[in-house]
Protein backbone atom coordinates (compact mmCIF):
# COMPACT_ATOMS: atom_id res chain seq x y z
CA UNK A 1 0.00 0.00 0.00
CA UNK A 2 1.28 3.50 -0.68
CA UNK A 3 2.40 5.85 2.09
CA UNK A 4 -0.37 8.43 1.75
CA UNK A 5 -3.09 5.80 2.00
CA UNK A 6 -1.50 4.32 5.10
CA UNK A 7 -1.13 7.75 6.68
CA UNK A 8 -4.79 8.56 6.01
CA UNK A 9 -5.75 5.21 7.54
CA UNK A 10 -3.62 6.00 10.61
CA UNK A 11 -5.12 9.47 10.98
CA UNK A 12 -8.64 8.03 10.87
CA UNK A 13 -7.77 5.27 13.33
CA UNK A 14 -6.21 7.76 15.75
CA UNK A 15 -9.20 10.10 15.51
CA UNK A 16 -11.62 7.22 16.05
CA UNK A 17 -9.77 5.55 18.91
CA UNK A 18 -11.49 5.37 22.27
CA UNK A 19 -9.72 4.84 25.56
CA UNK A 20 -6.11 5.41 26.47
CA UNK A 21 -4.87 1.90 25.53
CA UNK A 22 -6.35 2.20 22.03
CA UNK A 23 -4.97 5.72 21.58
CA UNK A 24 -1.50 4.55 22.71
CA UNK A 25 -1.68 1.66 20.23
CA UNK A 26 -2.55 4.06 17.39
CA UNK A 27 0.24 6.42 18.39
CA UNK A 28 2.68 3.51 18.35
CA UNK A 29 1.37 2.50 14.90
CA UNK A 30 1.83 6.07 13.64
CA UNK A 31 5.41 6.23 14.93
CA UNK A 32 6.20 2.85 13.35
CA UNK A 33 4.77 4.10 10.05
CA UNK A 34 6.87 7.29 10.26
CA UNK A 35 9.92 5.10 10.88
CA UNK A 36 9.14 2.96 7.82
CA UNK A 37 8.57 6.02 5.62
CA UNK A 38 11.82 7.59 6.83
CA UNK A 39 13.65 4.37 6.08
CA UNK A 40 12.15 4.18 2.60
CA UNK A 41 13.09 7.82 1.91
CA UNK A 42 16.63 7.20 3.15
CA UNK A 43 17.09 4.30 0.75
CA UNK A 44 15.18 5.37 -2.35
CA UNK A 45 14.03 8.95 -1.86
CA UNK A 46 15.48 12.11 -3.35
CA UNK A 47 19.21 12.31 -2.51
CA UNK A 48 18.92 15.65 -0.73
CA UNK A 49 16.49 14.11 1.80
CA UNK A 50 18.51 11.07 2.80
CA UNK A 51 20.24 12.54 5.85
CA UNK A 52 17.04 13.99 7.27
CA UNK A 53 15.21 10.76 6.43
CA UNK A 54 17.70 8.77 8.50
CA UNK A 55 17.06 11.19 11.36
CA UNK A 56 13.31 10.71 10.95
CA UNK A 57 13.78 6.94 11.10
CA UNK A 58 15.78 7.23 14.31
CA UNK A 59 13.38 9.65 15.99
CA UNK A 60 10.27 7.70 15.08
CA UNK A 61 11.99 4.56 16.32
CA UNK A 62 12.63 6.34 19.61
CA UNK A 63 8.94 7.27 19.67
CA UNK A 64 8.04 3.59 19.37
CA UNK A 65 10.66 2.57 21.89
CA UNK A 66 9.37 4.73 24.74
CA UNK A 67 5.85 3.33 24.41
CA UNK A 68 4.71 -0.15 25.28
CA UNK A 69 4.25 -1.97 21.96
CA UNK A 70 0.66 -2.96 21.27
CA UNK A 71 -0.27 -6.59 20.84
CA UNK A 72 -0.82 -6.66 17.09
CA UNK A 73 0.11 -9.09 14.35
CA UNK A 74 2.08 -8.16 11.24
CA UNK A 75 -1.09 -8.09 9.13
CA UNK A 76 -2.43 -5.29 11.32
CA UNK A 77 0.87 -3.40 11.49
CA UNK A 78 0.50 -0.55 9.00
CA UNK A 79 4.25 0.00 8.68
CA UNK A 80 4.58 -3.57 7.37
CA UNK A 81 2.00 -2.77 4.67
CA UNK A 82 4.12 0.01 3.15
CA UNK A 83 4.96 -1.08 -0.38
CA UNK A 84 5.60 2.23 -2.11
CA UNK A 85 6.38 5.78 -1.18
CA UNK A 86 4.58 7.53 -4.02
CA UNK A 87 5.07 11.29 -4.29
CA UNK A 88 7.59 12.24 -1.58
CA UNK A 89 6.17 15.73 -1.09
CA UNK A 90 2.61 14.50 -0.64
CA UNK A 91 3.72 11.73 1.70
CA UNK A 92 5.69 14.20 3.81
CA UNK A 93 2.82 16.69 3.97
CA UNK A 94 0.48 13.97 5.17
CA UNK A 95 3.06 12.55 7.59
CA UNK A 96 3.62 15.98 9.12
CA UNK A 97 -0.11 16.24 9.78
CA UNK A 98 -0.19 12.78 11.35
CA UNK A 99 2.77 13.54 13.61
CA UNK A 100 1.08 16.77 14.72
CA UNK A 101 -2.06 14.81 15.63
CA UNK A 102 0.09 12.27 17.47
CA UNK A 103 1.57 15.10 19.55
CA UNK A 104 -1.88 16.46 20.39
CA UNK A 105 -3.15 13.01 21.39
CA UNK A 106 -0.09 12.49 23.58
CA UNK A 107 -0.64 15.81 25.36
CA UNK A 108 -4.19 14.71 26.12
CA UNK A 109 -2.99 11.36 27.43
CA UNK A 110 -0.27 12.95 29.55
CA UNK A 111 -2.76 15.40 31.03
CA UNK A 112 -5.10 12.59 32.03
CA UNK A 113 -2.42 10.10 33.14
CA UNK A 114 -3.12 8.46 36.47
CA UNK A 115 0.41 7.22 36.99
CA UNK A 116 3.85 8.71 36.64
CA UNK A 117 5.09 6.01 34.24
CA UNK A 118 2.39 6.77 31.67
CA UNK A 119 2.96 10.49 32.07
CA UNK A 120 6.69 10.19 31.36
CA UNK A 121 6.13 7.79 28.47
CA UNK A 122 3.86 10.38 26.92
CA UNK A 123 6.32 13.21 27.54
CA UNK A 124 9.18 11.32 25.88
CA UNK A 125 6.92 10.31 22.98
CA UNK A 126 5.84 13.96 22.58
CA UNK A 127 9.49 14.97 22.22
CA UNK A 128 10.12 12.23 19.66
CA UNK A 129 7.00 13.10 17.63
CA UNK A 130 7.84 16.81 17.71
CA UNK A 131 11.42 16.23 16.59
CA UNK A 132 10.26 13.81 13.89
CA UNK A 133 7.83 16.44 12.64
CA UNK A 134 10.68 18.97 12.55
CA UNK A 135 12.59 16.56 10.28
CA UNK A 136 9.55 16.29 8.01
CA UNK A 137 9.30 20.09 7.80
CA UNK A 138 13.02 20.30 6.97
CA UNK A 139 12.64 17.71 4.20
CA UNK A 140 9.73 19.68 2.73
CA UNK A 141 11.89 22.81 2.81
CA UNK A 142 14.68 20.99 0.98
CA UNK A 143 12.24 19.80 -1.68
CA UNK A 144 11.01 23.37 -2.16
CA UNK A 145 14.59 24.68 -2.40
CA UNK A 146 15.41 21.99 -4.97
CA UNK A 147 12.33 22.84 -7.06
CA UNK A 148 13.09 26.57 -6.96
CA UNK A 149 16.67 25.93 -8.09
CA UNK A 150 15.54 23.99 -11.17
CA UNK A 151 15.60 25.99 -14.41
CA UNK A 152 12.14 26.91 -15.64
Amino acid sequence: MDAVRLIVTSRRALAGSGGAPQIMAEIWQAQALAQAIGSRLAVSGPPELRGEALGLTELAGRGCGVLDPPEIDTETLRAAQLTELGDARQALLCLGGLLGEVGIALVGLASAADDERTYWQCMEAIDAADEARDRVVEMLRKLTDRDEALPA
